[in-house]
């Protein structure tokens, strides 16, 4: 194994040894304590007579009106099936400065489920090895958790040559695709296309005589605009799934709705008899969150496993129209008559939706919230964002969004997630441009976490997403094995700037926003001391480190990014300005520094100083734009000086 992968696995080791063991600062011995466990039951809450985890929530809201020490709830191991979300306003928050501190047991693993066990299995088709459970009617998730690790939806590859796209679907007259006509329920697959910096979900209504017809408006929505379904700038794999008929690999699995019955085609080596199969029920499992008048606050979450939850919305008619790093087009919209030529590199009317781009909602949501922290926690097995802070409100239970101050994400593993891992920041005009000051995001850390194998499904997510907030610390991460970008900073390429973009005047968005003449939110962030290897194993545009949009008093120092397949190290994109990056470090990569700029964006003033780099291959200039690039030092023998070397034994997390 090489001295890499090592590091990866002793970092995650590490952080998960602090998830089950806890981790958190010792409680004053006075502080007040609850107990629950999963088959927890009465009104007791106490060591010898645990209750639900339910029943510790109204307990918290007896005791903590007039709190002169913490609370503590301490959870006993084993799986809290959960039957709705937990939320958590201000009335379960801490008061008089004292904290309400959720966290495991000593020893204890307890986990937060949305899911149900699926049990009893028998074997289906013994030629093929498919095996079935009965698991009920009336939900149809899109992940599938099997000993601690997401299975694949069963899918086939298409060939794109094979397909002519329409305005309502696709036609095909290869003779590969024939057995297409004859799925028993083509109504339940969904079209799944790789592009450039998309990956799109497309349901389909029916498929007949050669003719997939698509349902809407998620097929308008996905074929007009950037990197399309039917024109991307990268022609990724494209896939039909989610059909019984297309399970015929090792680890696939589907579900007939009509029957409640599970399918599953066993990896090798897995006994279904003893096999912990989960499939969730739940959209999301915490939200954290008052209003702006009364925030929910001095919340603590330690050593707990955040797990088994599906987001839905991509099964609808509405798919998932991704846009990038989970914001996607969501309603009808207008459309030119001839999109498929004429907008397929944008035009007006799409511009029309920028402005109301929906975001992902996370599995743990935090919104209108001060002194919340999440320390050694594990969240894996979600079918969407890991942890959301502070997102527009469309992506949150509350229905209040943004609004989030002080909240640090420390020492956390996350891990086998179908989309990003933590998403700082909306997408929205309140989040650039608040209405209320108390919407601005500010004072986010997240540090010290392990995050690998992630954005499973939604392969556009990103480890880390900060979108728009101030004063945020992203550092001492250990970032691996990402199809897409490692950690992205800023939104909106540059058009909610002051004095916006000529670029995008050209392409029309200020028809259907305001050109803004002041400030977003987004500056003094710091992303430093992060370890980043092994990302963009799938997609293309993107980097180790990513940004967007002017972000003042923002640095990119100190961190190592190492064998991204031949992609950037740091990227620029469009109207990225103010980000001084300095002592890094970057081995194996592509061009180590990238700036996307034209004569009509705002992409400049860019400060890269002092780094370390195994190919000189740059794209960012000294002089030009106003950016200034100096000190840069070629190892071209892998003899890295000292500094590089600092840097990068420093580089992910730290070790008490």
């Amino acid at each position: 194994m090489s001295r890499t992968c090592l590091t990866a696995v002793a970092a995650l080791a590490t952080v998960t040894a602090t998830a089950l063991g806890q981790a958190t600062p010792a409680f004053a011995a006075r502080a007040v304590t609850i107990h629950a466990a999963p088959d927890g039951r009465g009104a007791d809450c106490s060591a010898a007579h645990p209750c639900s985890i339910g029943q510790a929530k109204t307990k918290v809201r007896a005791l903590n009106s007039r709190m002169r020490t913490d609370i503590v709830v301490q959870l006993a191991g084993g799986t809290y099936r959960l039957a709705a979300p937990l939320t958590f306003t201000r009335a379960d928050s801490g008061t008089n400065g004292h904290t309400v501190n959720w966290k495991a047991a000593p020893g204890a693993r307890p986990v937060i489920s949305g899911a149900r066990k699926a049990t009893g299995w028998t074997q289906q088709d013994p030629a093929k090895n498919i095996w079935k459970a009965r698991v009920g009617t009336g939900f149809d998730p899109r992940q599938l958790y099997v000993d601690g690790v997401q299975a694949t939806r069963a899918r086939t590859q298409l060939n794109r040559a094979d397909l002519t796209a329409d305005a309502n679907g696709y036609t095909f007259t290869s003779g590969a695709l024939k057995y297409l006509n004859s799925l028993a329920d083509p109504g339940r697959t969904e079209i799944d296309a790789l592009g450039s910096f998309t990956n799109r979900y497309s349901p389909v209504a029916g498929i007949s005589d050669g003719v997939i017809t698509m349902e809407q408006p998620a097929w308008n929505n996905n074929t007009f605009g950037y990197d399309t379904i039917t024109n991307p700038f990268r022609k990724g794999p494209l896939y039909i799934e989610n059909a019984y008929e297309f399970l015929d690999t090792a680890g696939e699995w589907y579900l007939n709705t009509r029957t409640g019955t599970l399918y599953y085609k066993p990896l090798p080596g897995q006994d279904m008899a003893t096999a912990d199969v989960e499939i969730p029920r739940l959209e999301s499992l915490l939200a954290i969150g008052g209003t702006y008048r009364a925030p929910a606050t001095r919340l603590a979450f330690s050593g707990l496993q955040f797990s088994h939850t599906s987001w839905l919305r991509p099964s609808t008619g509405q798919g998932y129209a991704d846009q990038q790093t989970g914001a996607f087009v969501d309603g009808s919209w207008d459309r030119p008559s001839d999109a498929l030529d004429s907008c397929q590199f944008g035009c007006q009317l799409f511009e029309a939706t920028r402005p109301h781009w929906r975001q992902m909602p996370a599995a743990v949501q935090v919104s209108a919230a001060s002194r919340i922290s999440f320390t050694g926690n594990r969240f894996s097995q979600l079918g969407q964002v890991g942890l959301g802070i502070g997102n527009d409100a469309n992506a949150h239970v509350t229905g209040v969004g943004l609004g989030a101050e002080n909240v640090s994400v420390t020492g956390n593993v996350f891990t086998q997630g179908a989309g990003g891992g933590v998403v700082v920041g909306g997408v929205q005009a309140d989040a650039h441009h608040p209405g209320d000051s108390r919407m601005v995001n500010r004072s986010i850390t997240i540090s010290d976490n392990v995050m690998r194998d992630l954005a499973l499904d939604y392969r556009d997510m990103t480890a880390v997403l900060v979108t728009y907030a101030t004063d945020v610390t992203v550092s001492h991460n250990e970032i691996s094995h990402l199809p897409y970008t490692g950690i992205a900073i800023g939104y909106g390429w540059g058009t909610n700037d002051p004095g916006g973009s000529q670029d995008y005047v050209n392409r029309g968005l200020y028809d259907f926003q305001p050109r803004y003449t002041t400030p977003t939110t987004l500056k003094n962030l710091k992303v430093t001391g992060n370890h980043l290897h092994d990302v963009m194993g799938q997609m293309d545009d993107g980097a180790c480190v990513y940004t967007l949009s002017d972000a003042p008093g923002t640095r990119i120092d100190r961190n190592y990014c190492a064998d991204n397949n031949g992609h950037y190290g740091i990227y620029h994109d469009e109207g990225s300005r103010g980000y001084t990056d300095s002592n890094n470090v970057f081995r194996n990569t592509g061009h180590w520094a990238h700036e996307n700029h034209n004569a009509t964006n705002n992409t400049g003033a860019l400060t890269v100083t002092d780094n370390w780099t195994s190919d000189g291959a740059i794209s960012l200039y000294d002089g030009e734009r106003g950016n200034v690039v100096t000190g840069t030092v070629v190892v071209g023998d892998g003899n890295w000086p000292t500094g590089a070397r600092r840097v990068m034994e420093d580089a992910g997390v730290r070790r008490e």
